[in-house]
Order: C-alpha cells, then sequence, then structure tokens
C-alpha cells in the first residue's frame, strides 16, 4: 500500500505545531505544583484544597482523553486541534483570573477538558505525517520537548511566583496559544470523512466514575472509609467505571474500542504506562511541596531543581527513540522504568534539610536517564500496536492511562502522606514536652506543613522537630511506593512486550528520500 508523506518543509512545521499544543497541557500539568503554597496563601485552602487545584486539571484531563482521542479521529485531527488551541487559551485566562479558590479548581477542570483534545490528536497527527521509520525519531523531539514543558514548568512558575504573581503561570499560555494556530496552517487539511456518532454516554460514565473515586482517595485521610461523603462517592465512582465498561463493550461507537486490547502490545504498554507514571505524576507535586514546605526552597529554587531531568532528556530523548526504531523498543522501556525506579529510591535519601547536590540532583540526572530510555519508545510502540486509522484513538487510551495513572497516584499517595505524617505526629505528641503536645496533637491534619505559634523558644522548636520528622517520614514513605510502582512497570514491559508490530503497518512500505513510501 502507497502511503504518501507531505513535503519536508510542512512535516517540520506539522511536528512544530504537535509540540507546542502538547507542551501546553504538560506545562500546566507540572507548572502549577511550585505555586500551591502561594495559592494557599493568597485564596486559602490545605492540602486537600492544593490537591484539588492539581486533581481537578488531571481529572477532566484523563476522564476526556478517550473522547479526545476518539474526536480526532471521527471529525478531522486538524480541525480538532485547532478546536482545542483555542479553547484552551479561553479557559487559561478563567484560571489567570480566579478570585476564589473554588473557582480555581471549576477553571482549571475545564481547563483539562481542553487539554484531553490536544495531546492524543498531537500524536495522531505526527502517526499521518511520518512514515512507520521515521516515527520514533520525530516522537522523540515531541518526548524532548514536550518533556521541557512539563519538567522545566515548575521553573518557570517559580520564577514567575516568586519575582510577579502567580496568576501570571496561567496568562503564559496565551502567546503559544497565538504560536500554535499560527503553525497548524501548514497542517495539510483533513480527508472528508464519514458522518460518525460521538460517545457521549461513555464519556459521562468514565468521568463521573473518575470524580467519585477520586474525591473518595482525596477526602479519605481527613474522614476515613466510613464517613458517608467517602464511602459513597467511592461505591457509586466504581459502580460509574463497571457501567462504562460494559456500555463500551456494547456501543456501536465507544470512545475505549475494547478490541484494540486483544492485540498483546497494545495491553502490555498501557499496563507499563499505569505504573510508570503513577509515581511520576505524585512524585512532582509532592517533591514540589516538601522542598518549600519543609525544606524551605523558594519556588524559584524548588523548579531549578528539576532541571537537570529536564536537560538530559533534550539530550538523549530522540537518540533513543531512532535506537529503539531499529533494535526495538521493549528492551528500552525495561530498562529505563527500572532507572525511574532507581531515581525515586535515591529520593528516600533527601532528608529535612534538601541539600541539593548530595541528595536531590543525583536522583534528578537517574530520572531523567530513565524518562529518555523510556517514554518514546513507549509512545511508539502504542502507535504502532494499533491500526493507523486508529492512531487518535490509541494516543488517547495511552494519554488516558498515564493521567489516570497520576491523578490516582497523587490522591493515593497524597493521602498515603497524610495517614503517614498523622501517625508520626502521635508517636511523637507521647514523647514530647507537655506543653508542646496540643500544637503537635492539632499540626496532625497539617502535612509538609512546618510553623508554630508557641510562646516560647523551647516548645517551637519541639513542635517544628515533630512536624519536620513526620514530614520526612511522610515523604519517604511514598518515594518508596514510586520505586516499588515503577519496578513493576519495568518487569511487566521486560516480560510481555515483543517488537512485532500491528499487522496493518507491515503493508506501509519504507519512507525513500523524497519523503513518500515507496
Amino acid at each position: 500500500m502507497l502511503r504518501l508523506m507531505p513535503p519536508e518543509p510542512h512535516r517540520g512545521r506539522t511536528l512544530a505545531a504537535c509540540i507546542v499544543a502538547s507542551a501546553l497541557v504538560f506545562l500546566d500539568g507540572s507548572v502549577v505544583n511550585v505555586a500551591l503554597p502561594a495559592i494557599r496563601d493568597d485564596l486559602g485552602g490545605g492540602l486537600a484544597a492544593q490537591q484539588w487545584v492539581v486533581e481537578g486539571f488531571l481529572l477532566a484531563l484523563a476522564a476526556f482523553l478517550l473522547l479526545g482521542g476518539s474526536l480526532g479521529d471521527l471529525l478531522g485531527h486538524r480541525r480538532i486541534l485547532r478546536i482545542g488551541t483555542l479553547a484552551f487559551g479561553v479557559t487559561s485566562l478563567l484560571c489567570a483570573l480566579a478570585p476564589t479558590v473554588e473557582l480555581l479548581v471549576a477553571a482549571r477542570i475545564v481547563q483539562g477538558l481542553a487539554g484531553a483534545i490536544l495531546v492524543p490528536v498531537s500524536l495522531a497527527l505526527i502517526t499521518d505525517t511520518f512514515a512507520e521509520d521515521e516515527r520514533g525519531a520525530a516522537i522523540g523531539t515531541w518526548t524532548a520537548w514536550t518533556s521541557v514543558a512539563m519538567i522545566a514548568g515548575p521553573f518557570v512558575g517559580g520564577l514567575l511566583v516568586d519575582q510577579l504573581d502567580w496568576r501570571l503561570i496561567f496568562g503564559i499560555n496565551v502567546p503559544l496559544v497565538a504560536v500554535t494556530m499560527w503553525l497548524a496552517r501548514s497542517i495539510a487539511a483533513d480527508a472528508e470523512r464519514p458522518k460518525a456518532r460521538v460517545d457521549v454516554t461513555g464519556a459521562v460514565l468514565v468521568s463521573l466514575g473518575l470524580a467519585g473515586v477520586i474525591f473518595a482517595l482525596v477526602e479519605q485521610p481527613a474522614h476515613g472509609w466510613g464517613a458517608g461523603r467517602v464511602a459513597l462517592p467511592g461505591a457509586g465512582g466504581l459502580a460509574l467505571l463497571a457501567a462504562f465498561l460494559g456500555w463500551e463493550a456494547r456501543t456501536a461507537a465507544p470512545m475505549l474500542p475494547l478490541g484494540l486490547f486483544r492485540e498483546r502490545n497494545f495491553s502490555v504498554i498501557n499496563a507499563t504506562t499505569l505504573f510508570l507514571y503513577a509515581p511520576l505524576g505524585a512524585s512532582s507535586f509532592l517533591l514540589s511541596v516538601f522542598l518549600q514546605q519543609v525544606a524551605g526552597y523558594e519556588a524559584t529554587t524548588a523548579g531549578l531543581a528539576l532541571l537537570p531531568t529536564t536537560l538530559v532528556v533534550i539530550a538523549l530523548a530522540r537518540r533513543f527513540g531512532g535506537l529503539a526504531d531499529r533494535i526495538g523498543a521493549h528492551r528500552f522501556v525495561a530498562a529505563g522504568s527500572f532507572i525511574v525506579a532507581i531515581a525515586f529510591a535515591l529520593l528516600m535519601r533527601v532528608d529535612e534539610r534538601g541539600d541539593y547536590f548530595s541528595q536531590v540532583f543525583p536522583a534528578m540526572l537517574v530520572l531523567g536517564l530513565g524518562l529518555s530510555l523510556a517514554v518514546a519508545p513507549l509512545t511508539a510502540k502504542v502507535l504502532s500496536s494499533a491500526p493507523p486509522e486508529r492512531a487518535g484513538t490509541a494516543s488517547g487510551i495511552n494519554n488516558a492511562a498515564s493521567r489516570v495513572a497520576g491523578l490516582l497516584a497523587i490522591a493515593a499517595l497524597g493521602g498515603l502522606a497524610a495517614t503517614t505524617f498523622a501517625d508520626r505526629i502521635d508517636t511523637l505528641r507521647a514523647e514530647s514536652p507537655a506543653a508542646a503536645q496540643a500544637e503537635i496533637a492539632a499540626s496532625r491534619e497539617r502535612p509538609f506543613q512546618v510553623f508554630s505559634d508557641a510562646p516560647t523558644a523551647a516548645e517551637r522548636q519541639a513542635v517544628e522537630a515533630a512536624q519536620t520528622s513526620a514530614s520526612v517520614r511522610a515523604f519517604h514513605v511514598t518515594m518508596g511506593v514510586g520505586a516499588a510502582l515503577a519496578l513493576l512497570g519495568s518487569l511487566i514491559a521486560a516480560v510481555g512486550l515483543t517488537d512485532r508490530r500491528h499487522p496493518a503497518h507491515a503493508a506501509l512500505a519504507p519512507t525513500g528520500g523524497d519523503g513518500a513510501a515507496a
């Protein structure tokens, strides 16, 4: 089968449009973490409110990525890219202008809906534009630059928070939206597509189901599993997710085609994605909060802490993506996930000092190496394990897996951190001077916050020592769980992945020098 590729200049601009559009989403998924203390100071709220500022965006993003990917396949990739980009710009302004934390969370949810369109359709456009033997390198480039947005986001956000205002972390999206809209003019026009039905029922079921489960995980540390406000949303969410799977199995136009999972590589790579991205999502949130609120970093410094990871990914992601095209992706995915596990184990060495060069820096270098090895081959493997006409849907499913993993991990590991912190506080309270015990007990609901209003220096020292010790213990426990999750992802990839491609790709011949399939 002959597959024609766009001319070289248009391919370059298409790739650039895909990178900037996706970078908008990755930037806003990470930039907010370093602004959480400033948002708390300005708008109020504790750790649960901080979680929802992050989770609201990730929840909407994860819930609608499936729909976003299928919309691109049904209605045209270029059309959906432009609609999603414009919507993301408008919702970013709503976030920047939010007067209360409740309205900020609401605006972040709507922003996540727009973001759910951009990432899967960007990867589908790369599949449309680049032949099979060039796709790994193109995705490597996409990975490198979107990783810059995701991991350098905290640095950019830190500068804006420290020097100007936290609201500008959303305002910077406006020029990026303008650049994406300009670059999108070079993308080839969408082919005519038959009329198709959008799976609205599936979107509603999965969105409400995930919302119930996430709400229960976030609220559980404060109220317990037996509380009605935790048990009812949690059970209802699980029931709706089960109903979603039942609906997808029988509807004529599913947003989650379950038949794709009959392909072994597709199932295995999505399982690997869950266990790799869960600790990545949680660590970005918890590390930013810990470094600022316990180790005393400024927002800019906390953002700079992640810069080595960015530089390593920029340097190596395209190279490893190209190598994976030639010698097989499964080795890279397994090895990269294993190295990510080592990075999280290294983060268990970080204490209340947060010494950068002896504790944080080595972990960030190792994390960058692991991500460089794993992410581009993982993404390419997803696209090669599905038929080309399902590229947007396959990308949406995999991105949904990564976002669901991240938001579940933030909720679950955030809850674990809160529970571990409270248990440690209870132990230390009993060992502390009697005058300090009441304030120590009161701080059990404020994980990763170190401060005291005690009247004497001795009491303040006792309170802050207990808060610090409990925070370090909670951080170490969550990083240990993150290491175990990434290790499990490595084992799944090593045992389950093969380098066999989807049969539909066999008909695509290698690309010749003129950019057309020969």
